[in-house]
């Protein structure tokens, strides 16, 4: 499989381009390389202004095609010696990576370039390619929950957060696996081009929701159908996709074909809590996303996720979270205007260094 790079006029765009240099070898999770790609390359469609703009570079350490995992294969458009300077580096996960050959390589490479990309990256266990480097010292990470204790195993100077969809730390970003890098490379989109940009994106990747690095890997419905093997496993998707009708005892054991009382007695052993405690649940994480666009009024946000009104909202979000759904949003938004002004400077002294 060989990307496309968008053609670029050289002198004019050189300042404004982007670079994404991704990270394959023999043994590489096909989606780990392909969906970051694909969501840069859809981004430089975008009807925006300033227009995003990035060269998207499958990186090898020969050029040689590479094999995934799945049996697709790629070919390299640099290798790991004619590579040139890149913005960002991302490097995909898969069980390549954990042959020492292929790690030692990946991990000179990465080491190489840390002090001239601006960002480096890992999917799922691409992580074990990062942190081989020693660059992660001391710094929170995150990767498949799956590997997480094996990570904090082997690399104890790692803040391991197995919990996180993807988390930034300084220059280094790492997330979890598979769709996670989706969700990373959509965060990446809106640091460089802002919201509507990377919503854009989300919506032409057809994906379900933009999820935040602070989400939870494990959502609580997928958590919820994971253990279950009953007619509740269906569930809880029609209810996370209809948060703000009437989600009573009543209306979901009717849903489920069983009397109220039956019903709520075999929710509470399936799922360790109760259906109302359940759904509280969802509609404020729901809450949490959707506070995150300031366009919309804390009482619409509480509104749209079936609280009944505003008070409500306010104490269900503080009992839970302890804090107000207005100070959540303020820390929210403090937090990316410090990215906004970060990401800004960066920007200038590139500017200045080109003049």
């Amino acid at each position: 499989m060989k990307l496309s790079t968008p053609v670029v006029d050289p002198v004019k765009d050189i300042v404004k381009t982007k670079r994404i240099g991704l990270v394959g070898f023999d043994g590489v999770v096909a989606i780990d390389l392909a969906g970051p790609a694909d969501a840069f390359a859809i981004a430089n469609e975008a009807e925006n202004d300033p227009k995003p703009s990035y060269e998207i570079l499958i990186i090898g350490s020969s050029s040689q095609p590479f094999l995934s995992g799945s049996g697709l294969m790629f070919k390299p458009q640099r290798t790991f010696k004619t590579a040139p300077s890149l913005d960002t580096l991302i490097i995909a996960g898969g069980s390549g990576i954990r042959n020492p050959v292929i790690n030692k390589s990946v991990s000179a490479f990465i080491k190489a370039r840390a002090g001239s990309t601006r960002r480096i990256a890992s999917v799922c266990t691409g992580i074990y390619g990062l942190a081989a480097t020693g660059l992660l010292a001391g710094r929170e990470v995150t990767t498949h929950w799956h590997d997480a204790h094996n990570v904090a195993r082997r690399f104890p100077d790692l803040k391991v957060n197995g919990n996180a969809i993807f988390i930034k730390d300084g220059q280094f970003y790492t997330s979890g696996g598979a769709t996670a890098g989706i969700d990373l490379a959509l965060s990446l989109i809106e640091e460089d081009y802002g919201q509507q940009v990377s919503l854009g994106v989300a919506r032409e990747l057809v994906v379900y929701l933009k999820r935040s690095g602070g989400q939870e890997q494990y959502s609580e419905p997928l958590q919820f159908q994971a253990e279950s093997v009953s007619r509740f496993t269906e569930l809880t998707t029609w209810i996370h996709s209809h948060l703000n009708n009437d989600l009573s005892v009543e209306t979901l054991a009717g849903r489920a074909c069983l009397c109220p009382r039956h019903f709520s007695r075999r929710f509470t052993t399936e799922v360790g809590t109760s259906p109302a405690d359940f759904v509280e649940r969802l509609r404020l994480d729901e809450a949490r996303r959707r506070l995150s666009n300031e366009d919309n009024s804390i009482e619409n946000v509480g509104m749209s996720v079936g609280f009944q009104s505003a008070d409500a909202f306010r104490r269900a979000f503080e009992r839970r979270l302890g804090v107000s759904p207005s100070d959540y949003r303020r820390r929210f938004s403090s937090a990316a205007k410090v990215l906004s002004v970060q990401q800004q400077r960066r920007e200038s002294k590139k500017l200045s260094k080109a003049a």
